[in-house]
């Protein structure tokens, strides 16, 4: 294979567990993010970071769709449910999901000790607010 299709401009990464911390100022407030170094080894190509659960579920993230080309979430710990358009979705430990460019979602619940990998491209993906697609089931209440 010729090395001439590959894309040498992007750094490499290395980041350990202890490298970066859980911090919130992410997309939502109810979440915690890790970054993983991706976004500037790549020139904002793609981002990749943890998320994790911080506070109940209340409202959700609402219903929305992202700019994106593409979007992966790899559940890591826990469980979420979504809507994707009007199909509802639980999200396990081990799971993946592809999320289409585009596609109108909304995630409404999640397990206390949820944890997720995500990575999208290009990393200052958008965020656009759109009307609701379907019918979204009240959060399960965590243990107090």
């Amino acid at each position: 294979m010729s090395d001439t299709n590959i894309d040498t401009s992007t750094e490499f990464s290395h980041v350990k567990p202890g490298d970066t911390d859980f911090l919130p100022g992410g997309l939502r407030d109810f979440f915690l993010y890790r970054d993983l170094g991706i976004a500037k080894a790549t020139h904002g190509q793609v981002i990749a970071h943890l998320v994790k659960a911080n506070m109940a579920p209340v409202t959700g993230t609402g219903w929305h769709r992202h700019e994106a080309n593409f979007q992966i979430v790899i559940m890591t710990k826990g469980w979420a449910r979504f809507m994707y358009e009007d199909q509802p979705t639980l999200v396990e430990a081990g799971d993946v999901v592809h999320q289409r460019p585009g596609i109108k979602h909304f995630l409404f619940d999640y397990s206390p000790d949820m944890e997720y990998l995500e990575i999208v491209g290009p990393a200052d993906f958008k965020s656009i607010d759109v009307e609701a697609v379907g019918v979204v089931p009240p959060p399960t209440p965590w243990p107090t």
